[in-house]
């Protein structure tokens, strides 16, 4: 370790260097595949609630849906439902890209929960998209008796009704809720269930044993304390060294198929000589009815130096070189829009720092097509419905990440309409070029991921602020060879100490490693 930490600062030569720098990467990989393994072991020691199949009550259900599900969607369903169908937890991640039916399943999933008289709970990363699946989840149940709940840091709701916070707790422990949707707040203390048996988590895979265990409550009826099975979703497709990494704990169901009518976003990128021209078109769309997204990465107008946010080694090219460039908001580019570009349009603001209200009058607005354009920030990467939207525009492009960049595309093309995405950005460079064109080119989310992966830099992945994982593991998940001699000699060593008895210092990382990712 001294050594190859002597060679990766002054290396004696280039090899040296390069040595070094494997075995570094060789070590963070190696934790993190010994740390996936291992809580694979100790959830397989766990007990869940066997949930039967109760098929009379899917087919009805699916019958009754006002589309056809896909042979995806249907394979992944049954996966879920079979998992269910044991009394060891169920840790599957659905990854399917963007508009392609993940939520359906999971409401199978809770469907099936209920019907054998369980309950299932349903964390969402945001408010807004925690209420939007408790209005899809009310729309699509209602015409079956389940009574569904919805908490969030501010309100509480129980069959589309407001409640008091304690009401709804109450009704949850005493086992009246059959389904809780939520956001983080269902994690908190107080929150308790009386016979839990799934939870579905939208984008946040990190969820451990301690995570699930304290959401269950003891059941009334004596049952030995179980703790729920687990369904994550994505709409970040991960690519396989990724996945052997990273999700090695995880089973994993793919909804590769769109819905049928589904047509290609056409995507392009809008360098500055061509910002006018695109402000025409967008008009034009407005004129033929239809409404539009405009992105934003941050709230109040910045600048930044572009060659240190984006470790640029080549200078920025043309008109496009700026030694310091604005950083495009939110509040700056609303009043740019409504006053000065389009001000006979009706123009809204969205953004975090907004009161709950007025963020829900706001999607209200937007909903019922009384806004023509709504600038926002990332709050509207996933779960956003409204298909009248045809237009996602996205200023300073280059600032977010491929994966981003596609969720986002994801808000426009779910209806008829033919959609677009315009990928504005003030700066030019190899790699900022790359990325966009990649976007361009890749239509299906399983694609980019691996395009992203292999031209990103390193420690430059979508998953990096939750993972923290150094920049030379990130650079070695490119070598599949490297992840899978990795994989095995983890598995080795598992299998001849799984509590780690004889590595006390290696047990110590572990510990710390999981502090850093789970939800604690």
């Amino acid at each position: 370790m001294a050594k190859a930490l002597w060679q990766i600062h002054f290396p004696d030569s280039l090899r040296k260097a390069e040595e070094a720098k494997r075995r570094f990467s060789f070590e963070e990989i190696f934790t993190i595949s010994l740390f996936v393994l291992r809580e694979r072991m100790k959830l397989m020691k766990e007990k869940a609630m066997a949930v039967p199949i109760n098929l009379e009550s899917i087919k009805k259900f699916t019958e009754g849906l006002p589309f056809n599900l896909t042979n995806d969607q249907r394979k992944s369903a049954w996966q879920a439902l079979k998992d269910m169908e044991k009394n060891r937890p169920m840790n599957r991640l659905l990854e399917g890209d963007v508009g392609s039916g993940k939520t359906m399943v999971a409401m199978i999933a809770a469907l099936n929960a209920v019907k054998a008289h369980e309950q299932a709970a349903f964390m969402a990363p945001t408010e807004i998209l925690a209420k939007q699946h408790f209005k899809t989840f009310s729309q699509f149940l209602k015409k079956i008796k389940i009574n569904i709940g919805l908490i969030t840091g501010k309100e509480s709701y129980f069959k589309n009704k407001k409640i008091s916070r304690k009401e709804l707790l109450e009704k949850t422990k005493n086992g009246e809720t059959d389904i809780l949707i939520g956001t983080q707040a269902l994690i908190q203390p107080g929150v308790k269930f009386k016979n839990l048996a799934l939870v579905v988590i939208d984008e946040q895979h990190r969820f451990g044993v301690e995570q699930r265990a304290h959401l269950c409550h003891t059941r009334s009826d004596g049952y030995p304390k179980t703790i729920p099975h687990l369904l994550s979703m994505t709409a970040t497709p991960i690519p396989r060294t990724l996945a052997l990494t990273i999700y090695g704990d995880l089973d994993i169901s793919l909804i590769q198929e769109l819905p049928k009518g589904r047509k290609k976003i056409i995507t392009k990128v809008i360098p500055p000589q061509k910002r006018k021209e695109a402000y025409g078109f967008i008009r034009d769309q407005i004129k033929e009815g239809r409404q539009v997204f405009v992105i934003c990465p941050r709230i109040e107008p910045s600048t930044m130096n572009p060659e240190k946010e984006f470790n640029q080694t080549e200078p920025l090219k043309g008109e496009w070189q700026l030694s310091w460039a604005e950083v495009k908001a939110v509040k700056k580019e609303f009043e740019k829009l409504s006053k000065e570009i389009f001000p006979d349009l009706k123009v809204g603001q969205l953004h975090g720092k907004m009161k709950t209200e007025e963020k829900e009058k706001v999607m209200k607005k937007f909903q019922e097509d009384k806004i023509d354009i709504l600038v926002s920030t990332s709050v509207v990467e996933v779960g956003i419905d409204i298909p009248n939207a045809s237009i996602m525009m996205i200023e300073g492009a280059e600032r977010f990440g491929l994966a981003q960049l596609h969720q986002f595309r994801g808000r426009v093309g779910r209806s008829v309409f033919q959609s677009y995405c315009l990928l504005f950005t003030e700066m030019y460079s190899k790699t900022i070029n790359a990325r966009l064109r990649a976007l361009v080119s890749c239509e299906n989310g399983f694609e980019l991921a691996e395009k992203d992966l292999a031209i990103r830099g390193p420690g430059d992945f979508e998953g990096k602020r939750q993972w923290g994982i150094p920049d030379l593991a990130m650079a070695s998940l490119k070598d599949i060879s490297l992840v899978e001699k990795i994989r095995v000699q983890a598995k080795e060593i598992l299998a001849e100490d799984p509590q780690l008895k004889n590595e006390p210092l290696l047990k110590e990382k572990l510990e710390e490693f999981r502090k850093r990712i789970h939800l604690e």
